[in-house]
């Protein structure tokens, strides 16, 4: 690694430090702000922490202080709001990986991020656990669990409340074929799963295959592919994200397409945007991690400005309502694509939120180190769902969809929650049984 980037060289960091000019305009865009009101809570007061911190004025092991570093979703909005052009997202993360680089990452972390850099040690994990999570994780309703009380020793967030998805004990990846293929392709795509589709959200997964083969679209699905690096990176551990963004460049190159396919906003971001950045001055994958970015569409996106799409005739009558994914918005810029395509199913009624690009409080693994805050975000966001009285609340991102199924439930709303491709595929099953 030879460039200076951020997250090698305090220096490199220290110039993008000082472009805020301290204005102030982040605080109305940001969710974590708008809950608790302080200073260090918004990207201008933790770059004010972060220049101390850089100068040795604070001590990196005062953990209050250096804790309201990862006091953020890096949801990105602050970003749409900044008259200066700040990056934000790549000082939070240098600065989270020059703290990680002073202070090593603790233990629980190094650990897990670990077995993210074994990928088969890591889907045996997850299959052992969920083999065994009727211990800590009991039955809510169908595929839904919620934890026991020895789960909720662990931390406030793991309440009676809690919900979420049931652990496939079949991951996504080897219930597929590697290679779905079709007859007159008009492209071949590489399916970026992600972990949520590969372990919990399996039928996402499905219905993607389904609706790109309905578009004459041949799918590679390659089973050894890593997790996208993104929850290891907002964490400081930037050695390990870009083990994981090499590993799977490697792949890519392995396999003969034309485009990636997600049906994550976090994993695209970090395949399109982060990708580049964190191997910028590596001479063996910087031009390959452009060339791939270059090829990486969300779903939404690929299929109305990539191939010609077929829409849908199937009736699915519907009240949506549409959450925007911060990192499928402020990252990939989608957002009129979802809407488009929701608009094209007969039978679908689409009634916005007042704030549909409101973070709904997941942050990836944020709810869980910041659960007070996460929950007053998660409440506002659910309280907008249900003032739309939509009948499914539709996104496209499996994190989020965890997210809104948990708060929508905890705050007594029947609403279903939906990714984009459950819809198309629904439509098209239905023209299917039509035409019978």
């Amino acid at each position: 690694m030879t460039a200076k980037t951020v997250f090698d060289d305090v220096e490199t960091l220290k110039k993008e430090l000082i472009r805020c000019m301290k204005c102030g305009n982040c605080m109305s865009a940001c969710p974590v702000y708008r809950v608790e009101q302080k200073e260090a809570s918004v990207a201008r007061g933790k770059i004010a922490l972060g220049e101390a911190i850089l100068d040795d004025k604070i001590d990196i092991d005062d953990e209050t202080l250096v804790n309201l570093i990862f006091n953020c979703l890096v949801c990105k909005s602050c970003m749409l709001a900044c008259p200066s052009g700040v990056r934000y997202d790549r000082i939070i993360l240098g600065l989270r990986a020059a703290i990680a680089k002073k202070k090593g990452l603790p233990f629980i972390k190094k650990a897990l991020f670990g077995l993210l850099k074994n990928p088969e040690l890591f889907d045996k994990g997850m299959k052992a656990f969920a083999t065994m999570q009727g211990l800590f994780l009991k039955h809510e309703e169908q595929k839904v669990r919620a934890p026991r009380g020895l789960l909720r020793q662990f931390g406030k967030r793991f309440d009676e409340e809690f919900l979420l998805p049931e652990i496939s004990k079949e991951s996504f990846r080897d219930t597929v074929q590697e290679l779905e293929d079709v007859e007159n392709a008009q492209a071949t795509a590489i399916f970026f799963t992600g972990c949520s589709v590969n372990y919990f959200y399996p039928e996402v997964g499905n219905d993607l295959i389904y609706v790109l083969k309905k578009n004459k679209v041949r799918v590679i699905t390659p089973r050894k592919q890593n997790c996208c690096g993104m929850p290891v990176m907002v964490h400081g551990d930037i050695d390990t994200a870009r083990e994981l963004a090499k590993k799977n460049i490697d792949i890519f190159e392995k396999v003969n397409a034309g485009y990636i396919i997600t049906v994550c906003g976090s994993c695209g971001s970090a395949l399109k945007h982060e990708y580049p950045i964190i191997l910028e001055g590596d001479t063996t994958y910087e031009e390959k991690a452009k060339k791939w970015a270059d090829k990486v569409y969300d779903i939404s996106t690929f299929l109305l400005k990539i191939i010609k799409f077929e829409p849908p005739k199937g009736e699915v009558n519907l009240k949506v309502t549409y959450h925007d994914s911060c990192h499928l918005k402020k990252s990939m810029k989608v957002f009129n694509e979802p809407r488009q395509l929701l608009k094209m199913i007969p039978g679908i009624t689409l009634i916005e939120m007042k704030k549909p690009d409101m973070c709904c409080g997941s942050g990836g693994s944020y709810h869980l180190t910041h659960p007070d805050t996460a929950l007053k975000i998660a409440q506002s966001k659910a309280e907008d769902i249900k003032q739309t009285q939509a009948d499914a609340v539709c996104t496209g991102c499996p994190a989020c969809m965890m997210q809104l199924f948990e708060s929508i439930h905890r705050w007594d709303n029947s609403c279903k929650v939906l990714h984009t491709v459950n819809l198309l595929a629904q439509s098209y099953k239905s023209e299917e049984k039509e035409n019978v």
